[in-house]
């Protein structure tokens, strides 16, 4: 009988929590780290890798992924998995779809999800009464999502709705992002104030903070200050940035009209016309990107081949290189006066969207040396782990789960993914099976019987709710 499953030799490990960061070996043994120190005997293990001195993260946490069937869902977990992604958040669901997708095509990574409201889809309305939002509410709950989310900036509710779903959301204690924008803003700097302010105190995590710095009011300079001001007055709110100049949108057309109103402004902001004839100018120009599922991956096409995938299928993802570098650098390295991050997170927004660039661009400023390398393990793996609620998550100490990036740093990619002491992904090649599904325990049920694994979540003891409730606190 060996002692432990697998030890990792002459691995560079960094961790946060600890503050260690040097060389040492790393055994594990049932999911679980069992022991760090150097060397460990290979005789005591079944398994042993030789690192080399490749370094080692605690594994990374993407709080901003999609998983789903309609956003190539069916490649996220390989995409994810070969990007030393352990743990993901599925921004928008559905849950059905997310469950379907993580059994038929799981590779062991976690993965959470929270359901989209979506007039004439979740919702019968822009304006739904709290009778339905609070049912749709209960109903993905006990179906194992964390909660929901409004797709404001692309299908809006109007600015009551919004605020009264954030809230109904609080009082459920579930989950609630948004993707900033209603029926009297846009995705952009104004509809980012209107979202703190909608929130009025309660929990919200504000996705993708980036997108709202595009310079569509002001400078994107100045608005990325006016976002990181915000951010520091309203600890209430949530947040993650991504990297990548790449957004993403929708490329179905209702009546010949982008049916998203995030795909009518990229157009606009390309010089195109907001409707099918210029998406289709766009994509032949290279402007537009059509997400176009190849090689067991999702790829980027544009010209004659990128129009004739849009054509064949119609409802397919595009991407737009609408992302200034000055935003997505300032608001990923913005700190308060005690050293915490203003933004929470580097994502992604990615998963079955090609741009899962965490460690890529995480590492490029380590090496400007804008933030240090334990400061980037906080951001990608401890800071979106306490969101989460995932405390023995995001950190590698004795008895923490053994969920494990194992990164080559000059190359800036992952060489071995490791889930619950389970290699899911080495130099390249996915070797994992199966999904855990993080779940609240209302939602326990209908995960096992779906035939996958439940890991149950406290969302009053993640960051997400203790945060928004030390600033109502000082409210009174």
């Amino acid at each position: 009988m060996y002692k432990y499953d697998i030890v990792l030799k002459d691995a560079f490990l960094v961790d946060y929590v600890s503050g260690f960061e040097g060389y040492t070996d790393i055994a594990v043994k049932n999911g679980k780290i069992a022991k760090i120190a150097k060397n460990i005997s290979v005789d005591l293990s079944k398994d042993f890798f030789e690192l080399e001195g490749a370094t080692v993260f605690p594994g990374i946490v993407d709080m901003h992924v999609h998983a789903s069937a309609w956003l190539g869902g069916k490649f996220a977990h390989k995409m994810l998995a070969k990007a030393g992604v352990t743990t993901a958040l599925d921004m928008s669901g559905p849950i059905d779809s997310v469950l379907s997708v993580a059994k038929e095509h799981g590779v062991g990574l976690n993965l959470a999800t929270i359901e989209f409201v979506r007039p004439g889809w979740t919702v019968n309305s822009d304006n739904p009464s709290d009778k339905e939002l609070e049912y749709l509410i209960k109903t993905v709950i006990r179906k194992g999502s964390l909660g929901i989310k409004l797709l404001g900036g692309h299908y809006p509710l109007t600015p009551d709705a919004t605020k009264r779903a954030i809230a109904i959301a609080a009082k459920h204690k579930v989950y609630v992002a948004f993707h900033a924008g209603t029926k009297e803003t846009g995705s952009n700097l104004e509809g980012f104030l209107e979202a703190v302010e909608l929130a009025n105190g309660n929990p919200l995590h504000l996705a993708h903070i980036n997108a709202y710095c595009r310079g569509l009011i002001k400078s994107n300079v100045e608005e990325a200050a006016i976002a990181v001001t915000t951010l520091m007055d309203n600890p209430n709110i949530t947040s993650e940035s991504y990297m990548s100049p790449l957004n993403g949108t929708s490329g179905l057309m209702v009546d010949g009209v982008p049916a998203s109103m995030v795909t009518r402004r990229c157009l606009i902001t390309g010089g195109y016309e907001a409707n099918a004839e210029g998406f289709e100018q766009a994509v032949l120009d290279g402007w537009a990107q059509i997400n176009a599922e190849q090689g067991g991956e999702v790829i980027l096409l544009s010209g004659k081949k990128g129009v004739d995938y849009w054509k064949a299928l119609g409802d397919v993802g595009v991407s737009f290189a609408v992302n200034p570098a000055e935003p997505r650098y300032c608001l990923a390295t913005a700190k308060r006066e005690n050293g915490e991050f203003v933004v929470d997170a580097i994502s992604t927004d990615g998963g079955g969207i090609p741009r899962n660039v965490i460690l890529q661009m995480g590492l490029s400023l380590v090496e400007m040396q804008a933030i240090t390398m334990k400061e980037l393990v906080k951001k990608i793996s401890y800071n979106p782990a306490r969101v989460l609620g995932l405390l023995n998550k995001g950190h590698l100490q004795v008895d923490s789960d053994a969920d494990i990036t194992v990164v080559n740093v000059a190359a800036k990619k992952a060489e071995m993914t490791i889930v619950g002491g389970q290699v899911v992904m080495y130099k390249g090649h996915v070797c994992g099976r199966g999904t855990n599904i993080i779940t609240t325990k209302d939602g326990v049920k209908n995960v096992a019987e779906a035939g996958l694994n439940p890991i149950v979540t406290d969302l009053t003891q993640s960051t997400f709710y203790t945060r928004a409730q030390k600033k109502k606190t000082k409210k009174k």
